[in-house]
């Protein structure tokens, strides 16, 4: 559903309800008259959302700026240009889906979603609210839709939030012997296109997930894998404690001061799949192609090697394995051991494709012993019970 509302009125939720029309309109978000839009999602579907977002950054004017809002069920959202691999902790993402709501994990499934823009790993919730402003690349600036969301936090009674250096919305926590601890509240990601630019990031509310964040970024396989592509910057994070919908009424206002009356105000649900091109987005976040197979070249190995002499943890096996991959393919393979196996047949394989290591090893000739522990480590490692569903 999707709602829309014209310039001239002061902005309240209420606003909002005022009046409905039956689905996303693409006309009027494409329309040359209408230079300033803001949209509220409804839906808690990330790749919805993600797809919307790409889809205003499509077809909105040149000249025009869209802010965008919206809270995703619980997922980790990874960069353009990283590896699944390497920044989320798969094999606990199994073990969310198979027991929800044990041992204070979420009490939902976690999608993993590759987005189309860069910068590093996050995890959303519905205690975050997601923030993407779409402008004309003359007038984008990393810091200043930031300061705008910091102003928004200001206003809430967040008087120590503040933009750092790393373009992130920070908050300085005082303690009682008088020292600040500062901590994360939003990261930012950007995409740049000859006529658009977009800014978007999320700002940690009341996430019920918090002290479970680090977990699910931290992945088994970091410590073997050698990547190109963009590592994330791990920082203490917090929540502000803000409901999402005071929040999104202070970024909504501070936006309106900025840019002045909106020509369109609306809301959107998952009946925007019903625009073409929307779902076709959707489709492409959905597709296992792009979640793994858009990963840049890394290398795995168990032991030191001239490019990666980084000392590994202790292994429940003797073998030494080294494998390179591109694009999700395994473009070569190798076992040292006291047996020779012959890799070759794993040569082109999509390494998101293998169900299970324990069953491919033997069948490259390892012997039942060695093929069963270095197997069931792999499994594990690179979470194979995640990546076959």
């Amino acid at each position: 559903m999707h709602r829309l509302a014209r310039r001239g009125r002061p902005w309240t939720r209420a606003t909002f309800n005022a009046s409905r029309v039956s689905n996303f309109s693409t006309e009027a978000a494409s329309h040359h008259a209408n230079k300033t839009q803001v949209y509220i999602s409804k839906s808690r579907d990330p790749l919805l959302n993600l797809s919307v977002e790409h889809h205003l950054l499509q077809v909105t004017p040149p000249g025009s700026t869209v802010l965008l809002l919206y809270a995703n069920a619980p997922c980790v959202v990874f960069g353009r240009n990283q590896h699944p691999w390497l920044e989320a902790n798969l094999p606990r993402l199994a073990q969310i889906a198979q027991r929800p709501g044990s041992v204070g994990w979420t009490d939902e499934p976690v999608q993993l979603v590759r987005r189309r823009s860069g910068g590093g790993t996050v995890f959303h919730d519905a205690g975050n609210v997601n923030f993407s402003v779409i402008c004309p690349p003359a007038a984008f600036d990393r810091d200043k839709h930031a300061e705008m969301v910091v102003c928004a936090l200001k206003a809430l009674g967040r008087p120590t939030t503040r933009v750092n250096q790393r373009h992130d919305i920070v908050m300085d926590v005082g303690a009682a012997d008088n020292a600040t601890s500062t901590f994360k509240v939003s990261g930012s990601a950007y995409k740049l296109t000859r006529l658009r630019s977009l800014h978007h990031g999320t700002c940690l509310l009341r996430s019920p997930n918090l002290a479970n964040i680090s977990g699910m970024l931290r992945s088994p396989a970091e410590p073997f894998i050698k990547a190109r592509g963009v590592d994330s910057v791990r920082s203490p994070v917090r929540n502000v404690d803000l409901d999402n919908a005071d929040f999104e009424a202070a970024v909504v206002e501070q936006f309106g001061k900025m840019y002045g009356p909106f020509d369109i105000r609306g809301e959107f649900d998952d009946g925007a799949l019903a625009v073409e091109k929307i779902k076709a987005g959707y489709e492409e976040l959905q597709s296992r192609t792009w979640t793994y197979g858009q990963t840049p070249r890394f290398t795995f190995c168990t032991h030191p090697i001239e490019d990666d002499p980084r000392a590994r943890p202790e292994l429940p096996f003797d073998l030494k394995i080294h494998f390179e991959a591109r694009h999700g393919l395994i473009e070569r393979f190798n076992i040292e051991g006291e047996q020779r196996a012959a890799t070759d047949s794993l040569v082109n394989s999509s390494l998101h494709n293998v169900h299970d290591w324990i069953e491919r090893l033997a069948q490259v000739g390892l012997g039942g012993r060695d093929a069963a522990d270095a197997g069931a480590w792999m499994n594990d490692v690179l979470g194979t019970e995640f990546t076959k569903a």
